[in-house]
């Protein structure tokens, strides 16, 4: 890694901060157009039912230009979840259905002048249901009595395994065994989903919205319409938030339809009601699992069965079973492994990708049941860990990528240092009440860096040195509000030795920037999209000292670059960046530009390793988290504020997770929150001070070391907390999330 790094590594403010906080960003929901439409769903409001619709009133409503049902959109079926032409996912999806599966599938779009006249008009559809068998929960599924399509419930199932696992089981001195389910949490990012799409003056359909893979929108729309590649622009925008929630297209198909066909730009919107009923989820999980270890703490292996809910659609089913497998072989040295996956389809909110991808679930009960191995060893949790967890460079069981220079154990030490962990794992219950009871807990976590050893991974690039002695990175990465496009500045800044205020980035637009294999997801864009910019940057470099090689007859070996200039050695000459671009184009004929097809050298594992301590209530059941250290090893922080703002976040939601977050759906198939007065998420009062450290390391595969944090920094809180009220209460709950009733169920049982 080189040293005395000069961008990479500091903290330095976003360009858009301002604009951010002060309300002057625009989004899709402020942009308007001369005579343009606005579009609402409508959502169905039963779980599984064939329906008709009166529409005579609502047409009557001023302002309303037309209703659409199935019968008047394209029946061209998609699985939202493919992002690219390679997957062949199971096609089940329309733009507008025939039949409503699940409570806010999306069955009506109700189009109009204004806002007003919309909102007006969708209150008066009366839609006549005819209901039919419900497949609600899990074991519903499983029966396949009613079934939701094809043959059987089943969706997906697969298994992942290595070694000999019946013969640990023989050998173990102890075999632990628990269940847990993790429940169904919805994204709840600032910005609901909208999208905007109209035809250009030269004939070509152009999408916007706050997205997170711009080609696959494009892709879609192709095979839908049947319209070629060529004349479909997609957009990304601006966006308020995603974790995952705006990874699926949502509304940008019907709004490609309807643009295209009507030959008006429309703008569909969804209010917020809609985005939790109306979208995708995390997909709740029954998960079982045994683990087989000796009495000095050694893992000899472990078995894990998982049931999935995927919900009314194929979506991610069988995604989601392979990722949330994949990670339970990348934390420790586990060579003796059998995880089993099925998916099944219900009639519910559809799975989809969210923060962490299968990760949240596949720590949330693995990481209690280890708690519970060293119980019944009578061992230390951590000693248990740091014991079992993997080493630098370990190789992956089920051939997955090299886990590159994993610093997970230093994560563990230094939480423990942090937190006081040995004395307050001993001595923090002599602080109970009669009331409350204290506890400290931990969990670990892995995480990735892409989809490389899975799926294409690569990304192109085309760096741009203008004669004002700027540079134009035209590269397809779409800013979620983290911070993308400041983390990758600093990245080219650093590799150009230029002051990132002279670079610029574009956003993901299919029409300009070069074509991306995955977009921003999987964690993969400050690792792939870093390694690009870096590459680029190189080779932009080499075309400089090329140039005054060739006008000036200068050494190569004489040159190097320094704040914008390239200097000679032993000498007072220097040229600017712009100056040289300006001497290739006049004497070479050439333009000062370079294109790079980037493909990640590796996919390291990242880790955390987190600490909480907890207050618990006895009486009313409810927690408070007095304490929570983050200990990540994140490779190199390129800019650390952003870092520590994204375990933050990633704090949140893992104790939203562990405490209160659950979209409810009874055995009926009705959902029972889908507002935010019942869907209960943690506030700022709630939160505590998320104590954040980074453990630095320098991955041999990595750009300047750069691995993720966004996605890893969701997953390990929830456990840990978990955890820590088993700690305190001497419980084994294990079922997200633990409310204050099932805090008291505990209790009761105990007593």
């Amino acid at each position: 890694m080189k040293n005395n790094l000069k961008y990479v590594g500091k903290r330095l403010i976003r360009d858009d901060a301002y604009d951010r906080v002060q309300g002057k960003t625009k989004y899709i929901t402020d942009i308007k157009y001369n005579d343009m439409l606005y579009g609402k769903l409508v959502l169905s409001e039963k779980p599984h039912a064939d329906f008709k619709f009166d529409f005579s009133e609502a047409l009557k409503t001023k302002g309303i230009y037309k209703i659409l049902t199935y019968k008047d959109v394209p029946h061209n079926k998609y699985n939202s979840m493919e992002w690219f032409t390679g997957i062949n996912g199971v096609k089940d999806e329309m733009i507008l259905n025939d039949r409503a599966r699940f409570v806010g599938d999306r069955i009506a779009l109700v189009l109009g002048d204004s806002i007003e006249s919309v909102e007006e008009a969708i209150k008066k559809v009366v839609v006549i249901y005819e209901e039919l068998p419900v497949v609600a929960t899990i074991d519903d599924a499983m029966e396949d009595v009613n079934i939701i399509t094809g043959n059987t419930n089943v969706a997906y199932e697969n298994t992942k395994s290595c070694g000999n696992v019946e013969k640990a089981f023989e050998e173990a001195d102890y075999i632990v065994e628990d269940e847990g389910n993790t429940s169904r949490t919805h994204h709840l990012a600032i910005e609901p989903h909208s999208a905007m799409a109209t035809v250009d003056e030269f004939g070509n359909l152009v999408v916007s919205s706050g997205s997170q893979i711009v080609f696959a929108i494009q892709m879609h729309l192709s095979r839908i319409l049947n319209l070629p590649y060529s004349k479909i622009r997609v957009k990304k925008t601006n966006m308020g938030g995603s974790f995952g929630g705006k990874q699926q297209p949502m509304l940008e198909f019907i709004a490609g339809f309807v643009a295209y066909s009507e030959k008006r730009p429309v703008q569909i919107y969804m209010d917020r009601e809609q985005t939790i009923k109306g979208t995708t989820t995390r997909n709740p999980m029954r998960i079982h699992i045994k683990t087989a270890v000796n009495k000095d703490g050694k893992i000899l292996g472990r078995k894990i069965d998982t049931l999935v809910a995927g919900g009314a659609y194929a979506t991610n089913a069988s995604s989601i079973v392979n990722a949330y497998a994949k990670k339970l072989f990348r934390l420790y040295k586990i060579y003796n492994q059998e995880v089993n996956g099925t998916a099944y389809y219900t009639n519910t909110l559809p799975g989809g990708a969210f923060r962490s991808y299968g990760g949240s679930q596949a720590h949330a009960v693995s990481e209690i049941n280890l708690d519970n191995v060293a119980r019944k060893i009578g061992m230390d949790p951590c000693e248990l860990r740091l014991k079992n967890l993997v080493d630098p460079y370990c190789e992956d069981p089920v051939g997955g990528p090299n886990i590159g220079d994993a610093g997970i154990k230093r994560c563990v030490i230094a939480g423990m240092e942090k937190i006081n962990w040995k004395y307050n794992y001993e001595n923090l219950k002599n602080k109970n009440t009669d009331r409350y009871a204290y506890g400290i807990g931990m969990a670990c976590a892995s995480h990735g860096n892409g989809y490389l050893g899975a799926f294409p991974d690569f990304i192109n690039v085309e760096m741009v040195l203008n004669a004002d002695g700027n540079v134009l990175c035209k590269i397809a990465v779409h800013e979620q509000g983290c911070g993308t496009l400041q983390t990758l500045k600093q990245v080219a800044a650093e590799a150009l030795d230029l002051n990132p205020k002279n670079i610029f980035l574009t956003e993901a637009d299919t029409f300009i920037t070069p074509y991306d294999a995955a977009g921003t997801q999987a964690s993969r864009v400050s690792f792939v999209a870093g390694g690009a910019l870096k590459e680029a940057s190189e080779k932009l470099i080499d075309l400089l000292f090329d140039t005054l090689n060739k006008v000036k007859n200068i050494k190569i070996e004489d040159m190097y670059v320094e704040n914008g200039f390239v200097k000679i050695k032993n000498s007072d000459e220097k040229f600017s960046y712009g100056e040289i671009s300006q001497i290739r184009e006049k004497n070479l004929f050439d333009h000062t530009s370079v294109y790079v097809k980037h493909i990640p050298k590796g996919n390291p594992a990242v880790f955390a390793a987190n600490f909480a301590q907890v207050r618990v209530d006895k009486k009313t059941g409810f927690v408070k988290v007095e304490r929570l250290v983050c200990v990540h090893d994140i490779g190199k922080a390129i800019n650390p504020a952003l870092v520590e703002g994204q375990i933050e976040g990633g704090a949140e939601f893992g104790i939203g997770m562990a405490l209160s977050e659950n979209i409810e759906i009874d055995n009926k198939g009705y959902v029972k929150n889908s507002t935010l007065s019942k869907y209960h998420v943690i506030n700022v009062w709630d939160m505590p001070d998320v104590e954040v450290v980074l453990v630095e390391t320098n991955d041999k595969s990595a750009p300047y070391g750069i691995k993720s944090v966004g996605e890893i920094s969701a997953v390990a809180p929830a456990p840990a907390i978990i955890n820590a009220i088993n700690h305190a209460l001497g419980t084994n709950i294990t079922n997200y999330p633990v409310t204050p009733e099932k805090i008291i169920e505990a209790l009761s049982e105990k007593n």
